[in-house]
């Protein structure tokens, strides 16, 4: 039976760009674009778990406004529950802790990346929203 993997993504929004970032070579998926985001530890809400996770990451303070859509996806290695949610940078400027690349796009521009398939619903959420 697969072992389940509750995880958060933020689409962190600031002046109109959405920030995404790269997967190291060498991590699973490794080279693929997602939000940033992690596991939720136990006793964090998922929004705890982002605020946290987006510190340790890319070293910015976000603020969580909504959540914006909920996916489960089975990988080989576990059924990721992965909960995006709508943000807004608040302070700090992205650095890359744990990533390869970031960019800033426009939603229109989002589908010129190889997403990791958990985070492709919201992707596409966005771009007809």
């Amino acid at each position: 039976m697969q072992k389940d993997i509750h995880v958060v993504g933020a689409i962190i929004q600031n002046n109109g760009r959405i920030l995404c970032v790269q997967r190291a070579d060498s991590a699973v998926n490794g080279a693929d674009w997602e939000f940033p985001g992690g596991k939720i530890e136990p006793g964090e809400t998922p929004e705890q778990a982002l605020i946290r996770e987006v510190q340790e990451e890319i070293g910015c303070v976000i603020t969580v406004n909504q959540s914006f859509d909920h996916n489960v996806y089975a990988y080989e290695f576990a059924n990721v529950h992965l909960t995006c949610f709508l943000c807004e940078l608040i302070t700090g400027e992205p650095i890359l802790h744990v990533h390869q690349a970031m960019k800033w796009l426009d939603t229109s521009e989002l589908s010129s990346l190889k997403w990791s398939p958990a985070n492709l619903p919201a992707v596409e959420k966005l771009q007809t929203r």
